[in-house]
């Protein structure tokens, strides 16, 4: 009897510092989320609240007991917002649907075909990813100038249209799939392009959905190259667009209105995140699992 009354009491201890250690992780977590959403929150109470409220705060408040959405109005009437919306979509879209076909018949080249040198081209392209970003900027600036195409949406997209990480995570990917699918295609007379859409590219279905959501997240927040290569307001994107609002337009002062503009630039984004977030996972899982 006492042996088992110890140990219902070494169980009870060892529950007790389970639950214990529980507590604290999910308080540390709720703390981390609130830090993380305060920023967007933030930023949803400002675009709400009126311009003469917002000004009148000397204060700030936490809340607002008369929200109004004639910021998201002025958002779209006193600047092109809709025109950086369209350029955006344009750009997002027609960048990551050329990226796609790029990185499916590179990474197929190099997981399934042979011919000579492949290993060594496929060390160079890795080797790529050693670059620094700037180098690629400055050379993409003098070539696309060279080029004439300033101020144009080829001369946006076509330095997008390429991505070594992207080619290396389908790859290892299509590299998984075993051997003896594809011999067996092959004596039943299908050609490699059948077998990569009919059977590679449906296996690979969770990598192609991260690949493609990954993409458009960094096409709709890029700043960098569509700010060095434009500089006429009627191709700028959302990022530029907002970046312009706050030094010329009307942000500088309607900081509610200039709220209201980045919480719309942000929405489809935050949307496609939550609504795709098991299938990133996966894909991302999967890339990182060898056999």
């Amino acid at each position: 009897m006492t042996n088992q009354a110890d140990y219902y009491k070494l169980q009870s201890a060892a529950n007790a510092r389970r639950t214990v250690g529980k507590v604290i992780i999910y308080a540390l977590l709720a703390f981390w989320a609130l830090m993380v959403l305060f920023p967007f929150y933030w930023m949803v109470l400002s675009s709400v609240k009126s311009y003469g409220a917002y000004n009148s705060e000397f204060i700030p408040k936490f809340f607002t007991l008369s929200p109004t959405l004639e910021n998201y109005v002025s958002a779209f009437t006193a600047v092109p917002l809709g025109t950086y919306f369209m350029n955006t979509l344009i750009f997002t879209v027609a960048t990551t649907v050329i990226m796609l076909f790029v990185t499916v018949f590179a990474a197929f080249a190099f997981a399934r075909l042979n011919f000579r040198g492949k290993n060594i081209a496929f060390i160079l392209l890795l080797a790529l990813m050693m670059i620094p970003n700037e180098l690629v900027i400055v050379t993409n600036f003098v070539t696309i100038t060279s080029l004439d195409m300033r101020n144009t949406f080829l001369g946006l997209i076509l330095p997008s249209v390429t991505s070594v990480f992207y080619i290396y995570l389908l790859k290892e990917n299509l590299a998984q799939i075993p051997d003896e699918l594809y011999y067996a295609a092959k004596v039943d007379g299908t050609s490699d392009l059948k077998y990569l859409f009919r059977v590679m590219l449906p296996i690979c279905k969770p990598t192609i959905i991260t690949i493609v959501i990954l993409k458009v997240i960094e096409c709709w927040n890029s700043f960098v190259w569509p700010r060095l290569i434009t500089d006429d307001a009627s191709y700028f994107l959302v990022s530029n667009g907002i970046q312009e609002i706050r030094e010329n337009g009307f942000g500088r002062e309607n900081i509610p209105a200039m709220m209201a503009a980045v919480v719309v630039i942000s929405v489809p984004l935050i949307a496609l995140f939550l609504l795709f977030r098991k299938k990133v996972m996966a894909g991302v899982a999967r890339g990182g699992t060898k056999g």
